[in-house]
């Protein structure tokens, strides 16, 4: 057990590394296996599994998730495998609301086998057609009855802003959020794409006013984009949120999937953003598929078995438009653990950005 569910629940083995319940409404009866840890979120009793899924293929046009059957093929690997955190935004989709549409048929009558996150108020047009800040109570009013809707479910276990609202004061928001959890809407919320300072803003506007607080952070994190270690994970670690990276896989760079010389036509990387695996940093990457020859690991699962061991990690939110990249996904959770030894190494091959202001 890890200690992190072990401080969750150290004697509930309903809640132990290996199982998760699950209600018909009357209480847990069913137990669902399962082939991913999980962890807590923060300093929250929340519990998520380890190897999440990221939903923001779902029904996006020329993936194999744009369709109702592309979508239940993944939702149904991913609670086959024990992937039960599903983190989608009410923005995702060809058409703004389409990923929570799709995912709401899909989970009829399995809503209570998942944790459910999704956002609101990015800066897409979401058809409410009035003006004022997205963190506004007006806003947040009107976006967790849309999601509601469309996810076809009373409520949502982690409600995020999607970014931060430079018109709203956070104090507004937090109360909005708050409304929401005392009426059953929301367990928790969050936020995602918040700077280091804003989160200490976030936290602090929440001790002086003695009201709730935002359990988790949700930012763009990965071996080739660490930028995050500067202000936003010491502030995540300082004030206990969980910390969910996204695009952690690097789209599939960190995978194994792609070398210099190519990778798989189909993937959208060679298909649509070829730029993406021409600027890669190759020398960096074979060497990074050396160390886990050595190591007799997948990238794969080098990649998430360094992100899982970063300070404030609760959950890597990787995509997937297919079963079997859900699948090696869970697995990789939990395959390998680095060393000291091997963390450094990691860092060696690939070092944090000098910051420009060091020079200053």
């Amino acid at each position: 057990m890890t200690p992190a569910a072990a401080a969750a629940s150290p004697k509930d083995p309903r809640l132990r590394p290996g199982v998760l319940p699950h209600s018909d409404g009357a209480g847990f009866d069913n137990v669902v296996v399962m082939l991913t840890s999980h962890r807590r979120v923060g300093a929250s009793g929340l519990v998520v599994s380890a190897a999440g899924l990221g939903c923001n293929n779902f029904g996006r046009s020329g993936t194999a998730t744009q369709t109702l059957d592309g979508t239940r093929e993944v939702i149904d690997a991913a609670l086959d495998s024990g992937v039960v955190f599903f983190d989608t935004a009410d923005m995702y989709g060809a058409e703004p609301g389409l990923s929570e549409t799709l995912m709401g048929e899909v989970l009829v009558g399995r809503r209570d086998r998942i944790v459910l996150a999704t956002k609101f108020g990015h800066d897409r047009d979401m058809g409410y057609d009035f003006p004022g800040g997205r963190g506004s109570r007006r806003y947040v009013r009107r976006a967790v009855e849309e999601s509601l809707r469309r996810l076809r479910t009373d409520w949502i276990d982690l409600y995020q802003l999607h970014l931060p609202d430079p018109q709203t004061p956070i104090a507004e928001t937090i109360d909005a959020l708050d409304e929401l959890v005392a009426e059953g809407k929301i367990r928790y919320y969050g936020h995602s794409n918040f700077a280091g300072w804003q989160i200490a803003e976030a936290e602090f506007t929440a001790r002086a006013r003695s009201t709730g607080r935002f359990i988790s952070a949700q930012n763009h994190y990965s071996l080739l984009a660490r930028a995050s270690e500067r202000e936003v994970l010491p502030a995540v670690v300082r004030y206990d949120l969980g910390f969910f990276p996204y695009f952690p896989l690097k789209n599939g760079l960190l995978t194994g999937k792609f070398t210099r010389e190519g990778g798989p036509e189909s993937s959208r990387i060679m298909a649509t953003r070829k730029h993406i695996w021409a600027d890669a940093p190759w020398d960096a990457l074979d060497a990074y598929a050396g160390f886990c020859r050595e190591r007799g690991i997948t990238m794969l699962e080098a990649t998430f078995g360094w992100l899982l061991a970063q300070p404030g990690v609760s959950s890597v939110i990787a995509g997937a438009t297919s079963a079997a990249q859900v699948q090696a996904n869970a697995k990789a959770a939990d395959a390998w653990k680095p060393t000291p030894e091997d963390l450094a190494e990691i860092d060696r091959l690939f070092p944090l950005p000098e910051d420009p202001a060091d020079r200053m």
